[in-house]
């Protein structure tokens, strides 16, 4: 079976043109469980330069459907044997200001648009800068 990949290398995902703040922000929780933002952001942020774009869109998914950890092995080959969408639909890219930074490796780690890395990412010549998806048309 084909198992496809969200993963970036050497890569800088900036806000979406249409992103509504200028500072990264914090995701604020919704009700009693997470949103697909705040589990993005837990992760990320309290873990940079561990996980790769795959390891957290399966998270979220595995916590969004109740998975346990037996599960994930047979699940995630089951959620990439057909395409997801990647970090550039994430709502921390398109609506919460964040830009993303993958390593080499494919790790990534989250930076706000207002901080001086961001800046730098975003001019660094030996990265691919791309866009994260508008909200609207």
């Amino acid at each position: 079976m084909k198992l496809h990949t969200t993963n970036y290398f050497n890569t800088f995902i900036i806000v979406a043109d249409d992103c509504p703040v200028a500072n990264g922000e914090i995701p604020p929780v919704k009700g009693e469980n997470k949103t697909i933002a705040n589990i993005e952001f837990d992760m990320i942020r309290q873990n940079p330069y561990k996980y790769t774009s795959d390891d957290v869109l399966f998270q979220v998914f595995a916590d969004k459907n109740d998975l346990v950890k037996s599960e994930y092995k047979e699940a995630r080959e089951k959620f990439y044997s057909k395409g997801q969408p990647c970090f550039r639909a994430s709502p921390l890219t398109k609506r919460y200001g964040w830009g993303v930074h993958f390593d080499k490796d494919g790790k990534m780690a989250i930076y706000g648009s207002e901080t001086k890395e961001y800046e730098k990412f975003s001019k660094d010549k030996n990265l691919a800068v791309v866009k994260a998806m508008r909200s609207g048309k």
